[in-house]
């Protein structure tokens, strides 16, 4: 029965099939073709294959590569950008520690934002006193 199905499914791709293009106005034949659905599939793969390996040419040849993210760097350059990155991280921590520090001596210098002293009394444990 598979047999049966799939002889029947080869036969219909080659059934033969006219395209004819014409003038609207004059109704003249200005082209035709005569096509099977295997030909159509196979010229619409060939395509399909040539577009693709264009395309994957066009990146892999050109500098195209370098807008894609990952690709075209290589080992070194990303090592280089790594530790300017943790540089530049570690000089914007410092940075905002100045300035924190700054600010705190500039209120401290104006009088703003000291704490309350602390007045309470404090007691004291009696210390013995030693006679010689």
């Amino acid at each position: 029965m598979a047999k049966i199905e799939l002889r029947s499914g080869l036969k219909r791709l080659q059934h033969r099939y006219r395209l004819v293009v014409m003038n609207d106005d004059t109704y003249e034949e200005v082209v035709t073709f005569r096509l099977s659905r295997l030909s159509v599939y196979v010229t619409m793969s060939m395509i399909f294959v040539v577009l693709v390996g264009l395309t994957t040419a066009l990146i892999v040849f050109t500098p195209l590569k370098y807008y894609i993210p990952g690709a075209g760097a290589d080992y070194q350059s990303v090592t280089a950008l790594k530790r300017l990155q943790y540089r530049v991280d570690s000089v914007e921590k410092q940075d905002a520690l100045k300035q924190q520090y700054l600010l705190s001596i500039q209120q401290a210098l104006a009088g703003k934002g000291l704490a309350q002293l602390d007045t309470s009394v404090l007691k004291l444990p009696e210390t013995e006193l030693i006679n010689d």
